[in-house]
């Protein structure tokens, strides 16, 4: 588990450097150009979230005694991110003196107060942007957890669908087994009957031939 932990660091690590060196460019361009780096740089703050995720799913697989190690190291890769987020944030509405320059033209001094208010109309717009996105990452999140719900729901209701055939099949079966049984126990029943009624004839049979005999012996005894 440490190595997998290990390689997200590595990722890691190539990540926020390259988002280093691009915030550190944004302010120095404009229009289309500063527009393509700037989501350039969203996309791969994303991609860095998504690292700190994977990392912290390895640390919860980690032993515990030393899981306390691995926790500091991610800490401080998330203290990391939130730095970068707040510079990637001011170096949107930042602007180097050259850009500067061109946006105020000759008189610098005068119009400094438009490039102020401009500034905080950007830093404005950024946070509501920032504020849609949450949102709508939020929304995402929320709808993702419906539908596994629902697949959830879906997979229950099957089962329990088949389980309930299973019943209804077991019930058919402890039928055919009574009905079975009751055709068994009538047999049986039968059966008896006929043995008893036998034994009842044979005693007959003996009692009737044991009389025979002795009437017989008593009738030639007496004769002579």
């Amino acid at each position: 588990m440490s190595s997998d932990f290990e390689a997200y660091e590595q990722d890691f690590g190539t990540l926020t450097a390259e988002i280093t060196n691009k915030i550190g460019r944004i302010p120095k361009l404009g229009g289309e150009e500063k527009t393509q780096l700037v989501l350039n740089v969203d996309k791969q703050l994303e991609e860095v979230r998504e690292l700190l995720e994977q990392m912290d799913l390895e640390v919860r697989e980690i032993p515990i005694q030393s899981r306390g190690m691995y926790n500091n190291r991610l800490k401080s890769y998330r203290q990391e991110v939130e730095k970068l987020e707040k510079d990637f944030k001011r170096s949107r509405i930042a602007y180097s003196d050259e850009v500067r320059n061109e946006l105020l033209g000759d008189d610098g001094s005068s119009s400094e107060s438009q490039l102020i208010k401009l500034r905080e109309e950007r830093a404005h717009l950024l946070d509501n942007t920032e504020k849609l996105e949450r949102s709508s990452r939020r929304l995402e999140a929320g709808y993702q957890i419906a539908v596994e719900t629902e697949q959830v729901g879906q997979e229950i209701l099957s089962n329990l669908h088949s389980d309930r055939e299973k019943i209804q099949r077991a019930r058919e079966r402890l039928r055919e087994t009574d009905a079975n049984l009751g055709k068994s126990s009538r047999i049986l029943t039968g059966m008896l009957r006929r043995i008893i009624q036998n034994r009842i004839l044979l005693f007959a049979l003996g009692a009737f031939i044991l009389l025979t005999i002795v009437l017989a012996l008593y009738f030639n005894l007496r004769g002579r």
